[in-house]
């Protein structure tokens, strides 16, 4: 997994991004992306966010992503088999970085999905929501590769996400998560990597035509 990675999801064009956000911050150390229905993430999330914060006066440190990922998983997990209600319908992406402390001085990236059945797993890379999502990670699998830095990162989730996205730029969303911080890049950054990858889309297509000619 590469220094630094994209966490992003695409947005309805007809809707203001202003009022929603498929990608949210936990905690200082962890990232939370999701797809499924939005009132529910939105009560998982607020429970997550409490869980870390008691986490953080109970230990004085960040809860681990993992320990996050355990957390989402198991109060999924609970609302499956509890009368009176229904299980979440959403999957999630939590993402951040180990501690460093208790990596031996290195701090590693690391990724979680959580589904409604309250499983969890560990991942390099992963795609949900959308029928569609079995195809991109099939594109994950064949394209990406463990020493990626940020630039080849992002490249990459832009292609993938080009797959289902229409309008390129202004229907993404993409955040960047680093060892030292994360942060949402601006539309106008996103747009220079979808035009760059839209080029070479057309630059593989004729090169393919001229030798199909000849």
């Amino acid at each position: 997994m590469p220094p630094s990675f994209p966490a992003l999801a695409p947005f309805d064009r007809l809707q203001d991004p202003r009022t929603i956000r498929k990608i949210v911050s936990v905690d200082n150390r962890s990232v939370l992306a999701f797809a499924g229905l939005t009132a529910d993430a939105r009560v998982l999330i607020n429970k997550t966010r409490v869980e870390a914060q008691s986490y953080r006066l109970t230990c004085e440190d960040a809860p681990s992503v993992e320990y996050l990922a355990r957390y989402i998983a198991r109060t999924q997990q609970k609302y499956t088999q509890r009368g009176g209600v229904r299980p979440f319908g959403i999957a999630t992406l939590i993402a951040g970085f180990s501690d460093p402390s208790a990596e031996g001085g290195v701090a590693g990236p690391v990724l979680y999905q959580t589904d409604p059945a309250g499983t969890h797993s560990s991942w390099r890379a992963q795609v949900i929501g959308g029928k569609n999502a079995k195809n991109q990670r099939e594109f994950l699998e064949k394209n990406y590769e463990d020493d990626m830095d940020e630039e080849a990162s992002v490249k990459l989730a832009v292609q993938c996400l080009l797959e289902v996205v229409d309008s390129g730029a202004k229907n993404m969303e993409i955040m960047i998560v680093r060892a030292d911080g994360k942060a949402f890049m601006e539309e106008s950054a996103i747009d220079v990597v979808v035009k760059k990858v839209e080029e070479e889309i057309e630059a593989n297509k004729d090169a393919k035509k001229k030798s199909t000619d000849e």
